[in-house]
């Protein structure tokens, strides 16, 4: 598997010993580069996914998408983009002009800050801590401020309702979101992204398989919690258009919008991103134990690896959006503290004890198949027995 540490070793020693540069520049100048391949990266995945969005909802609703505008509809996203950025920006009559300035700039920089953590492929992680998931949790925290002040400072009460429904949806969730990423550095043992990748490499080494069920709960977990992190529907209550119109950014326009218009996608691409990261490997490939097939995966790149499982519950939750009616409100916040918080913390109890007596792997697969043994036993007996009775009683029947 290509390294990409050494293009940034080899770029690293040009700018010090190649061409003399002090390392505060030298370093200055890498941080550039890195921030500005981050962003254009981040406008690149928006219009994939803005693209990707419409082409599954009309797939799975019997409707074509775009057409017209490109090559099966492709330059449609680039239109639509440019109209938005012409788009007059206004402010709000009576509206707190601080907050509701500041208030999609937080949206966005949480977004970004976020989207820094994805691991592209091995060595081109730009954030790399040794409590990368704490700060993941952290940054990406940031969006609720901006939903909340949007809603509050828009003074609209069309917007003030969908901030504290988006608000009291995105805190709860963020529960069950770190309970599901506690489950994981339980069983890697550390908290930092690269490691938590290096932990999931050999045959079927994979979280979700080294794991097996409790790490398989706290996926399924994690992509409903992020789902409804990510206010993406069935969990879009903040942008119910039936009573709220367009929600909390009802009163936005132009470039302030298209914060929260690119947030909403690339926030369902990094919830993504980081299921794929600690439940499916991130870049690593996947290898079964054979040395054949095991070669063949390492000569695919690392980041097609992780595009390709990104995408690939990207997919799974727009299909979730599209096929499910949205929910109430008590229905959502019931799902959170009455179900999934409960069961989150039960799976860490139960991810705890796994790691500690070493129930993994193999051993656990064969509790597993032996606890499915006897509960198949016990059922087979129970028919017996309560085929006999009635034997019984039919032939007492007959007596009588």
């Amino acid at each position: 598997m290509y390294d990409f540490s050494e293009i940034t070793t080899w770029f690293d020693l040009l700018l010090r010993v190649g061409w003399g540069w002090p390392d505060w520049l030298a370093i200055l100048l890498e941080c550039v580069i890195v921030g500005v391949v981050i962003l254009v990266a981040y406008a690149v995945l928006a219009i994939v996914m803005i693209y990707m969005e419409r082409k599954v909802c009309a797939f799975f609703q019997c409707r074509l998408g775009p057409v017209r505008v490109g090559m099966w509809g492709t330059l449609q996203v680039i239109c639509d983009v440019l109209k938005m950025l012409i788009k007059e920006i206004f402010l709000v009559k009576r509206a707190d002009k601080l907050l509701y300035c500041l208030a999609p700039v937080l949206v966005i920089v949480g977004s970004v800050g976020a989207f820094a953590f994805l691991p592209w492929n091995n060595g081109a992680i730009a954030l790399d801590f040794n409590c990368s998931i704490f700060l993941y949790t952290a940054v990406s925290s940031l969006g609720v401020l901006g939903v909340f002040l949007a809603g509050w400072a828009s003074n609209n009460k069309y917007s003030v309702v969908s901030a504290m429904r988006g608000a009291m949806q995105m805190i709860s969730y963020e529960i069950s979101l770190g309970l599901c990423l506690i489950a994981a550095c339980i069983l890697v043992g550390s908290m930092q992204i690269s490691e938590i990748i290096d932990a999931q490499s050999g045959a079927f080494g994979w979280l979700l398989f080294q794991g097996h069920i409790p790490a398989i709960i706290a996926f399924v977990v994690f992509l409903v919690a992020g789902n409804a992190e990510a206010n993406r529907g069935p969990f879009d209550l903040a942008e119910a258009e039936s009573e709220l119109t367009a929600g909390y950014h009802v009163e936005y326009s132009g470039l302030a919008f298209g914060f929260y218009y690119l947030a909403e996608f690339l926030n369902l691409f990094i919830v993504s991103g980081i299921a794929a990261t600690v439940f499916l490997g991130g870049w690593m490939p996947l290898h079964i134990g054979v040395a054949g097939f095991d070669i063949v995966m390492d000569y695919i790149p690392g980041i097609v690896w992780f595009l390709l499982k990104t995408f690939f519950i990207v997919w799974l939750l727009m299909w979730v959006k599209w096929t499910f009616p949205r929910l109430r409100v008590d229905q959502i916040l019931k799902l959170e503290w009455k179900y999934l918080m409960p069961v989150a913390l039960f799976n860490i109890i139960l991810m705890t004890v796994c790691v500690a007596f070493g129930i993994t792997g193999r051993v656990y697969v064969g509790i597993v198949v032996a606890l499915l043994v006897v509960l198949l036993a016990v059922i087979v007996a129970a028919r017996a027995v309560k085929k006999a009775r009635k034997a019984g009683g039919e032939q007492r029947l007959v007596i009588d």
